[in-house]
This record gives C-alpha cells, sequence and structure tokens, in this order.
C-alpha cells in the first residue's frame, strides 16, 4: 500500500491505471484515510478503511470536488476516534439517519396536526364508506357540510343555507373538543334542533372513525361528540304523532289527485298504500315493477331489497305514469331525473284539505290504518320494512307473496272504501270507476 502527502496537485494527477476497476492513493498523514479512483470516471473521492472487531471496513467520506483535504482528514479522524470507542461508524451512521427520519416524521405529523381541518377529513371520510352507505345517508353526510350560499331554483329563499356541520368545516381537527361541539349544538339548539341531533350522530360517528384511522389517530384521541351536555342542549326528539284518520282519507285523496303533476300525485298515493319509505319509493326503477307477477322490488335500507306486492291502484298508478327514463317516479327537470322533493306539494295539498301531515306521516298512516282490518302485525310489518320482532318472526316465520298480497290488497281495498272511490280491478286490466 502506497502513502503520500494529499495535495491538490497530487490528487488532480491521480487516476486509476489502465486494466483496473479501481486505484487507491493513501494518506500518509491519517491512516486509513483515501482517495479512490474508478475506472472509465473522471470523479474520484475519499474513503476512510479500517478494522472493526477483526473485520475490515470501508466507508465513502465524500467527492474531492466537495471535501477538502483538511475536511477529509478530519472525518477520518472522527471515525477513528469511534472505531476506538468501540463503535462501528456504519451503525452509528444508520442510527443517526433513523433519527433524522424520525424526527422528520414527527415534524409531518405535527404539521398534519396543524393544518388538517374537519372538512378535509370529512371529505376522505366520505370516500371510504361511500360503498357501504345507502344514498339516503351519504346525501345527508354531504348536506351536513354544504357551504350554502347556491341560488335556488324553486323557493322564496334565494340562496342555500349552510349545513349545520358548516361552522366547524375549517376548525382543525385537534381542535374539536368537547367545549366546542357544546358550543356548537347550543347555537343550532336554536335554529333547527331536530336536524341537528342528526348531525351530531354523524359527527360522533366521523370522530369514531378518525380514532382507528392510522392518518388520524394522533390527532383524534377522543370522541368529542360523545358529549352529554351537547345532546343535552339538543334536547330529545319529541315523538311524532301526524297519521291520516280514518275520516280524514277522503278529504286527503281528493287534494292529493288535484296535484297538477301525475308523477307526485301517483307517488303520494302510492306512498301511502305501500307504507314504504319515502326514499324506498322514489328511488323505484321500472325494471323492479312487475306488472307481469304484480310484485316490487324495494330497495331496503334494513334488508337490502325486500318484495312486496303491487296491489290493484297502485298498478293502474303506476301503469298510467310517463316512461321517460328509468325511474318510475320521474322528473325531466331534475338534475338527478327522478322526483326529488314532492314535501312542497304534499303541504299545499295538506292544506287545501285542511290537515297537517308529513310524508312520514304517510307511512305512519298505513301501519295504523292496518289496526282497522286486523292485519297481522308481522304482515305490516314486513310490508313495510321492518326487522322482525321476536324469535319467532326473526326464524321461523317465512310469508310467501301470495300471503302478503292476501292482506296488501284487503288494506288497499279498504282504504280506498273509507276515501270514497269506487275503483274496480278487472281482468286483464285495471279500471277506476269513479269518485263518491
Amino acid at each position: 500500500m502506497t502513502k503520500a502527502r494529499l495535495t491538490a496537485g497530487r490528487i488532480e494527477r491521480f487516476h486509476c491505471p489502465e486494466g483496473k476497476h479501481q486505484a487507491f492513493l493513501w494518506c500518509d498523514e491519517v491512516p486509513g484515510l483515501g482517495v479512490r479512483a474508478t475506472a472509465g470516471s473522471d470523479r474520484k473521492g475519499y474513503i476512510f478503511q479500517a478494522k472493526v472487531s477483526g473485520k475490515s471496513m470501508r466507508v465513502t467520506i465524500g467527492d474531492v470536488s466537495a471535501w477538502s483535504i483538511a475536511a477529509a482528514q478530519a472525518e477520518a479522524r472522527r471515525l477513528q476516534v469511534l472505531i476506538d470507542q468501540g463503535n462501528d461508524p456504519r451503525q452509528v451512521k444508520a442510527e443517526k439517519e433513523a433519527a433524522k427520519k424520525a424526527k422528520a416524521a414527527a415534524l409531518k405529523a405535527q404539521n398534519l396536526r396543524e393544518s388538517v381541518t374537519l372538512s378535509m377529513a370529512w371529505e376522505e371520510y366520505l370516500a371510504a364508506r361511500k360503498p357501504y352507505w345507502s344514498e339516503r345517508h351519504y346525501l345527508d353526510h354531504i348536506a351536513d357540510m354544504h357551504p350554502g350560499g347556491k341560488k335556488r331554483t324553486r323557493s322564496r329563499i334565494p340562496l342555500t343555507i349552510p349545513g349545520p356541520l358548516a361552522s366547524l368545516s375549517a376548525v382543525r381537527l385537534v381542535d374539536i373538543t368537547p367545549e366546542l361541539v357544546e358550543e356548537w349544538a347550543r347555537t343550532q339548539s336554536e335554529q333547527r334542533p331536530t336536524r341537528a341531533r342528526l348531525s351530531l350522530r354523524l359527527l360522533k360517528a366521523f370522530l369514531f372513525w378518525c380514532e382507528s384511522h392510522p392518518k388520524y389517530k394522533e390527532i383524534v384521541t377522543r370522541n368529542a361528540a360523545k358529549n352529554k351536555a351537547a345532546r343535552e342542549s339538543l334536547g330529545k326528539p319529541s315523538v311524532k304523532n301526524d297519521a291520516l284518520q280514518r275520516e280524514q282519507l277522503a278529504a286527503w285523496f281528493a287534494a292529493v289527485k288535484q296535484i297538477g303533476n301525475p308523477v307526485t300525485s301517483a307517488y303520494l298515493q302510492a306512498l301511502l298504500l305501500t307504507g314504504a319509505r319515502r326514499n324506498e319509493l322514489a328511488t323505484l326503477r321500472w325494471e323492479d315493477v312487475d306488472f307481469q307477477w304484480n310484485s316490487l322490488t324495494i330497495r331496503d335500507k334494513v334488508e337490502g331489497t325486500r318484495v312486496i306486492p303491487l296491489t290493484p291502484y297502485v298498478g293502474l298508478l303506476l301503469s298510467l305514469l310517463p316512461r321517460r327514463n328509468g325511474w318510475v317516479f320521474s322528473s325531466p327537470s331534475a338534475a338527478s331525473g327522478r322526483l326529488v322533493d314532492p314535501r312542497i306539494a304534499h303541504n299545499k295539498a295538506c292544506a287545501v284539505a285542511g290537515l297537517e301531515m308529513t310524508l312520514h306521516g304517510l307511512r305512519r298512516s298505513f301501519a295504523s290504518l292496518c289496526e282497522w282490518i286486523e292485519m297481522p302485525a308481522g304482515i305490516a310489518a314486513q310490508i313495510q320494512g321492518h326487522k322482525p320482532q321476536g324469535v319467532r318472526e326473526q326464524n321461523y316465520i317465512r310469508r310467501p307473496l301470495d300471503l302478503l298480497r292476501k292482506w296488501h290488497n284487503h288494506i288497499e281495498a279498504w282504504i280506498l272504501e273509507q276515501a270514497g272511490i269506487e275503483f274496480i280491478a278487472e281482468k286483464p286490466g285495471l279500471q277506476v270507476v269513479k269518485n263518491t
């Protein structure tokens, strides 16, 4: 091993001889320090070579263009001191790099804590959970974070109002505290407590998701929406009692049948006569209607789908509807192509009839009116899509569609009779005779 005093000129003149892959110029002042030249390359670098635990070790210090001779010698001496102290310079370097990466990761996590907002994490939450939700549940999440301020097309209020959670959208996730949620609930309770109760439940589910998410579990360490004070501020939901009485059916049907839009009129009548949830019926497609075997396939939020009878009068209503697209209750003016919000028309009809009734009240009406004909509770529940109650209903009762049809046709005929609608189901067609 030839040693020489390292100088700029000597290093400049040093090259790898032909026929060799690499060559070394060793320093005679600092043991182990050398310059390495590689065949086919003009680049040269400082290296340090020594023995660690009886085995040879070589590490690269750096390019000769970046390191001065004095700096390379100082680095070589430092490496030798590490070896004399019983340390492997390679391991020390790896530990330093690991510590550097850990520090960078901690800094990145800190920056995330200081920058990620509720709305940013909310968008990721919706994208992750959408495949497991119904369309209505997903739209509830969208509406809750809606910023508002968009023009309305059919309302006296010119602009849409922000969703209940919109006021929290810009708040950092780390700042979502029980105190903040309680203050939010107190404000919302003065404006829209019913909707805010739903929003609080959605926020609680979102924060539970954050607690188990690798990206957010270090930020959300407790569920701020699991908050007794916030629940108390919003109050308990009142029990809804709106349901059509037997003597109100005639007035309700007369008003609803006068609605100018035949799709809306048919939808509202079918909503009462099937007892379905409003969105279940609104999303009914023509492929779900079987006129041959008189059945409807309902997209059920409980079981996924359920099949119920297509009763004669409802079958007539559907057969008269225009087939503009795949939706049974279509709407050429709606972006979705289907009926979205029939509440305005229904509220006007109820005002004409002198009634106060919500759309969900029609579902409640169906369940209540079934009592008049002593329909078995399990059959009414199955038609409406309620979960079976009790061990016998859950595990033993399996009703065929014909059995459901017997009772469903019966309640439809009884409701029409009470409404003063004379209706005759003829084969092969259907015919409405008259209103009395």
